[in-house]
């Protein structure tokens, strides 16, 4: 194991000794979060779980070009399940929070879908106790490490962040040109920029100190653009999770009544998202 500086950072300068650094933080917070569910299962439990997730995918995609693919590949999907499992719960709290907002309360059956969240909840929990999350996240990491340890090519964290930054930066570049020419209600190219830049943003956080400083700049348009698009997102899951429980309202007049206005908010919120475009 190689010695530590007194920021933590090994004195080896390679993107293969620096994984560990990245990856144990949030492993570990991963696991406090998985452990926390048995005493604590609320919805804020579930929602830091499922951004360690996805952070931690973040950092396996960076590391890709080093590790095998289809180990690669097999974590960062058994990841991605664990982080959708996990955001169930606060996906309801969401549309729970919509309906409130845009509606005075009248035929919105609040019984119906608090008892819906806590079903969600249950489940969530259920499943997560059952994926047996804390082998896999301690798996991933004793697996990377053995294969990137035992590496014979050596690459140096500066050149190999920067390069990894570059590639994301000219996927996220593609992927707003795309959106940008994409009819308004193609919110399909919409979401593939929601998680460009969230995969931007966390490798910007990963790499700081050793980018470049135009890299580092890069940071902060990513704060708008993160805000307007995550607001569309909630929107677009809320309106597709209520289409898929209407049957919790008793009047069909006001589940429509409520999809309708779910549906406008969905379009101001495409037009203020594709301004940044």
């Amino acid at each position: 194991m190689k010695a530590e500086t007194p920021n933590g950072r090994p004195h080896d300068g390679t993107a293969q000794a620096h994984f560990a650094h990245y990856a144990t933080p949030l492993i570990d917070s991963a696991l406090a979060c998985a452990s926390a569910l048995h005493s604590n299962p609320d919805a804020e439990m579930l929602h830091k779980l499922r951004v360690s997730l996805r952070r931690l995918r973040t950092l396996l995609w960076a590391y890709r070009p080093l590790l095998d693919e289809q180990f690669d590949n097999q974590r960062r999907a058994l990841f991605r399940f664990y982080a959708n499992a996990a955001g169930k719960t606060r996906d309801w709290d969401i549309l729970i929070a919509l309906l409130d907002e845009m509606s005075d309360g009248q035929g919105n059956p609040g019984d119906a879908l608090q008892a819906a969240r806590s079903h969600a909840l249950d489940t969530s929990r259920e499943t997560l106790e059952h994926a047996d999350v804390k082998r896999a996240l301690r798996d991933t990491l004793k697996e990377a490490n053995r294969e990137l340890n035992t590496a014979h090519e050596r690459n140096s964290l500066p050149k190999f962040a920067r390069k990894r930054l570059a590639a994301a930066q000219k996927s996220m570049a593609k992927r707003m040109k795309r959106a940008a020419r994409a009819k308004r209600s193609d919110y399909a190219s919409y979401h593939e920029v929601r998680k460009a830049g969230k995969k931007l943003r966390y490798l910007i956080e990963f790499f700081e100190p050793v980018l470049a400083k135009k890299q580092r700049k890069a940071a902060r348009p990513l704060k708008k653009l993160q805000k307007r698009f995550g607001a569309l997102n909630d929107v677009v899951a809320s309106e597709q999770l209520l289409r898929e429980n209407q049957t919790l309202y008793a009047d069909e007049t006001a589940a429509a009544h409520a999809l309708d206005a779910l549906a406008r908010e969905r379009k101001r919120r495409m037009r203020n998202a594709g301004k940044l475009l």
